[in-house]
C-alpha cells in the first residue's frame, strides 16, 4: 500500500501509510476469528509498539495546515485525514456541475444494525461533504444544525457516493443538501445543513489564512 502525501514529507508519508496499516488491523480485530492464546499474544505486541510510537507524543492529531505545494490540508481529520486511522479516509473533490462528491466504501468496523453502518457514521459523513460544499462555494463554515433523513439501510463493503451542493446564504449562514446514495443514484441518506461563518474567519479566513 502506497500513500503520498507531498513530496520531500518522507515522515509524513510513513505516517500516512503507518495510519492506513491501522485501519486494516482494526477491521482484522472486528472480524477475526482466532483463539485466546492467539488474541492474548497479539495484544501483548500491540501493548509493545504502542509503547514505542508514545516515545515521543503529540497532545493533538496533525494539524489544519498549508502544504508545500499551496494546498489545505487537515491531514489528522477524523474523516478525510490521511494520518488519521479512524478516517476512511475519504476523498472529496469537485463535482463537474458544482458542488463535491467523494466515492467510498464503508467497512465492517463501522456496522450499526446488522449488516448496515451506523447512522451516526452516515451522519458524521454528510456533514462533512455539505460543509465542503459551503467551502466550496467560497462561504466555509462551522454546522450549525444537521438533519438527516434515513431512507434505506447503508450497507458497508459496497461502493456508494456521496455528494453535497451548496443551496443557498443570508449572511453569515450558508444552507447545503447531501446525500449518500448506490452508483445508479439509488438515495440512501439525505442531509440540510446550516453552516454559520465565524465573524473573525470574514477577516482573515479560516485557519488564520
Amino acid at each position: 500500500m502506497t500513500i503520498e502525501v507531498t513530496a520531500g514529507e518522507p515522515r509524513l508519508d510513513a505516517l500516512c501509510v503507518l495510519a492506513g496499516q491501522v485501519r486494516e488491523l482494526m477491521d482484522a480485530v472486528a472480524l477475526t476469528d482466532v483463539g485466546e492464546e492467539e488474541l492474548t499474544a497479539v495484544t501483548g505486541e500491540l501493548s509493545a509498539l504502542t509503547g514505542r510510537l508514545r516515545a515521543a507524543a503529540r497532545t493533538t492529531p496533525q494539524p489544519f495546515e498549508v502544504a508545500p505545494d499551496g494546498t489545505l490540508r487537515h491531514l489528522g481529520n477524523a474523516v478525510t485525514g490521511a494520518a488519521n486511522p479512524h478516517a476512511l479516509p475519504l476523498a472529496v473533490e469537485r463535482a463537474p456541475g458544482g458542488g463535491v462528491r467523494a466515492e467510498l466504501v464503508f467497512r465492517p468496523l463501522h456496522e450499526g444494525p446488522p449488516g448496515a453502518v451506523h447512522g451516526g457514521i452516515s451522519a458524521m459523513i454528510l456533514d462533512h461533504l455539505l460543509g465542503q460544499a459551503v467551502a466550496a462555494a467560497g462561504l466555509a463554515g462551522m454546522t450549525g444544525t444537521l438533519t438527516v433523513r434515513y431512507r434505506a439501510p447503508v450497507p458497508y463493503g459496497t461502493p456508494l457516493v456521496a455528494t453535497a451542493e451548496h443551496t443557498r446564504s443570508e449572511g453569515r449562514k450558508s444552507w447545503a443538501d447531501g446525500r449518500i446514495a448506490l452508483p445508479d443514484g439509488t438515495p440512501l441518506a439525505e442531509a440540510t445543513g446550516l453552516f454559520v461563518t465565524p465573524a473573525g474567519w470574514l477577516q482573515r479566513g479560516p485557519a488564520g489564512q
